[in-house]
């Protein structure tokens, strides 16, 4: 795929915190079309926290974050309806509903967005679910299938809409490596069949180096981002102790010349 250096997402002199907690101080950094962006840090650092200001949830105390050249926080409510139609969100836990089965799950964004008909409505969202590899399953609840499946089925839901831009809130957090690199594997799909621009949270080393073409890297004692670039630079290139630290686990690794990386999935 041709890379668009094109900045989708800009974020400038961004402020995080709540009343007079500051978590996060001048954050600026971009997202460029079709980036797999990573966002790094170890628990608490505030990774969730920009993730949040990102996607609409919680305003920051200062700064802005804008798309395509047009301010977020700066727009008025329907401004602001207008741009996170353009998202799709897939929170930690998968966010399904129990009472609904995977298809009406799915459907749900459909029926309140489109101008589809029951028929239409019912046949997409039985495509989206098999894109991540859900087929046969339109009709189980969420209590009867796996974690792994449940992070693919609520993966379905975020991308009913064809959106341009998808947000992944710790994708692997629970999952055993097979359902986590299905899942990667997922990520990398959406970018290269769908154009679609990602935004990763993540502290999983194995998802950091296999699907980050960009990121940056959060720190929670500076309150500031330490480092930026290609995940795999940033280890060949930085010497920040904290930096390594979290990129290797206190291992000694060398990253191959292939797009799989010599480390498995630890968590902090």
């Amino acid at each position: 795929m041709e890379k668009d250096l094109h900045p989708v997402i800009e974020v400038r002199n961004l402020d995080l915190g709540y009343d007079d907690y500051i978590v996060m101080r001048d954050l600026n950094f971009s997202v460029r079309k079709n980036d797999i962006f990573v966002i790094m840090g170890v628990s608490g650092c505030g990774k969730s926290t920009l993730l949040k200001a990102m996607i609409g949830l919680n305003e920051p105390l200062k700064g802005e974050v804008l798309y395509d050249g047009k301010s977020f926080w700066g727009a008025d409510e329907a401004g602001q309806q207008k741009i996170m139609r353009r998202f799709g969100v897939l929170y930690q836990g998968g966010a399904l509903w129990s009472s609904l089965t995977l298809r009406e799950n799915v459907a749900l964004p459909l029926q309140i967005y489109s101008n589809l008909t029951v028929s239409q409505i019912r046949e997409l969202a039985s495509l989206k679910l098999s894109l991540v590899g859900l087929a046969g399953y339109e009709d189980f609840y969420p209590s009867q299938i796996s974690g792994g499946m449940r992070k693919r089925a609520g993966l379905a839901r975020a991308i009913a809409l064809d959106p341009d831009i998808v947000f992944f809130d710790e994708p692997s957090s629970g999952l055993d490596p097979v359902n986590a690199k299905m899942l990667d594997d997922l990520i990398l799909q959406l970018r290269d069949v769908l154009g679609a621009t990602i935004v990763v949270v993540t502290h999983e080393l194995a998802s950091i180096f296999t699907v980050g073409s960009n990121g940056i890297f959060l720190d929670a004692e500076s309150k500031s981002m330490i480092a930026s670039g290609n995940p795999k630079d940033i280890l060949t290139n930085s010497t920040d102790p904290r930096v390594i630290q979290f990129l290797t686990r206190g291992r000694k690794i060398s990253l191959p010349q292939a797009d799989k990386p010599a480390v498995g999935r630890q968590g902090v």
